[in-house]
């Protein structure tokens, strides 16, 4: 075992996010820097202070016209909606680019280019401690219980196991895949000689109930590790093309987003005979690469975050792993890099700087509710932590964490009051909100119905 080092290694060069071929370059779920810049985009939100500032929805200007179907909108009308936002936290260090962060108990594990994990104390977010390697670009982080995993653009899986006695302490445990078993697999031509991704890794997921750890790679498989011996015990070949992100619900069913522009499902087999894992459905994402998965907490709705700017969701249908397409949120004028999920809320993050803050009701319709500015780079990571500013308070919220190309990790606190935006007929103009689209004989129902008001009133 090997405790974190305490000294910063030098970097010898410039870590580069790129993978060279003789074809073409591939990118870590990352944004070229030759995109579009951000100056001039078709809607341009209000910028927020670093002070506390109520914002009214109304002052928000309406996302750019939908680049191809939406889900229907509807009059709406919202009622007692109250939303503040303060950046409580704004931490820039020698890190390069912030590339991954995750949440547990109380504390933040934050990524970046180089080859320090940060660990900041939550909800103050004061650093509290340092996970240092030789390796540099921790591209994924996930925790789980007492471990903490970190994937590197080594194609490797980094594992601390993590204890309080007074204070925090992380010891080094392991790292995935093993190297003296990959080169004896190797050696002896065994079927688990590319038991090590080829390609960078992209995402982590981690299943508790099974005991297991997914990794996702531009090598277009995920792998299966086996967390008490931390061997792989599965290569699933997911995607035609780099697969940009995974999640894993309760029931174990694993969903996987790719550059070919799908999302696949897949079911995890305990009988005999049958492959570990095999794909239930493939759905398509409107033709746009997915770059990131979330879903809410308790497995019914799936969010797909894609190149176009636009937020794709699905509603998990009767069977297990069915999904049943929703809709599209606009608003973002460049790829949607990073979600995340916390109670009816959804966060996304952007390459086009801005964090864009999403209320879902009961009847599937979304609004968005705030539109969040600061950085200066493409936002890659998102999380949020729910938060009640006193036991007796009726403000209830959350803190949003963004980590940004610009190696800025941002806090920001968020409150609502009596948030029940969807409650009768439409006064609000700039808010923007999105419903499940009708199924077709109630399409055709309305339609009739609309058809013999018009001839009433001639």
């Amino acid at each position: 075992m090997e405790i974190a080092s305490s000294t910063q290694e030098p970097l010898n060069s410039e870590p580069s996010f790129t993978i060279r071929g003789s074809h073409s370059e591939i990118f870590l779920r990352s944004v070229s820097n030759k995109e579009p810049p951000f100056t001039e985009p078709p809607c341009i939100p209000p910028r927020l202070s670093t002070t506390a500032l109520s914002l009214n929805p109304l002052f928000f200007l309406p996302p750019p016209p939908p680049r191809h179907h939406l889900s229907s909108s509807t009059p709406t009308k919202l009622h007692d909606l109250h939303t503040t936002y303060r950046c409580i936290s704004s931490v820039l260090k020698k890190d390069g680019q912030i590339l991954s962060i995750a949440l547990s108990s109380g504390l933040a594990y934050t990524g970046s280019q180089g080859n320090v994990i940060r660990i900041w104390k939550l909800p103050e977010f004061a650093e509290c401690g340092q996970l240092k390697t030789k390796a540099c670009i921790a591209v994924a982080i996930e925790v789980s219980n007492d471990k903490v995993f970190a994937a590197y653009a080594d194609c490797k899986i980094r594992v601390w196991r993590r204890s309080w006695d007074g204070i925090i302490k992380h010891v080094r445990i392991a790292t995935i895949p093993n190297t003296g078993g990959y080169v004896r697999s190797y050696i002896t031509g065994g079927k688990d000689k590319m038991m090590k991704h080829m390609g960078p890794i992209s995402s982590l997921a981690i299943n508790v109930s099974c005991d297991i750890l997914y990794s996702a790679s531009l090598d277009r498989t995920v792998k299966v590790w086996r967390l008490s011996d931390f061997k792989c015990i599965e290569t699933i070949q997911g995607h035609p093309k780099p697969i940009n992100d995974i999640a894993v619900a309760d029931d174990g069913v694993l969903y996987t987003g790719s550059d070919d522009a799908a999302v696949r499902v897949w079911r995890r087999n305990f009988s005999n005979g049958d492959p570990p894992h095999s794909l239930i459905v493939t759905v398509t994402a409107k033709c746009s690469p997915v770059k990131t998965l979330a879903l809410t907490v308790d497995g019914g709705v799936l969010y797909g975050g894609c190149t176009d700017g636009y937020v794709q969701y699905w509603l998990k249908g009767c069977f297990s792993g069915q999904l049943q397409y929703g809709g599209a949120l606009p608003g973002h004028t460049h790829a949607v890099m990073c979600l995340a999920s916390i109670a009816n809320y959804i966060v996304s993050g952007s390459a086009d700087g801005t964090s864009r803050i999403w209320i879902r009701e009961q009847d599937g319709r979304h609004a968005c509710i705030g539109v969040l500015q600061g950085h200066r780079g493409p936002i890659r990571c998102v999380a949020a932590f729910p938060e009640r500013i006193s036991e007796d308070s009726v403000d209830e919220g959350c803190t949003i964490c963004t980590g940004s190309h610009d190696g800025v990790l941002k806090a920001t606190w968020n409150s609502w009051l009596h948030l029940n935006p969807f409650t009768g007929a439409s006064i609000a103009t700039g808010v923007i909100i999105f419903q499940q689209p009708l199924d077709p004989m109630t399409q055709q129902a309305k339609s009739h119905e609309n058809s013999n008001e018009d001839q009433g009133r001639n």
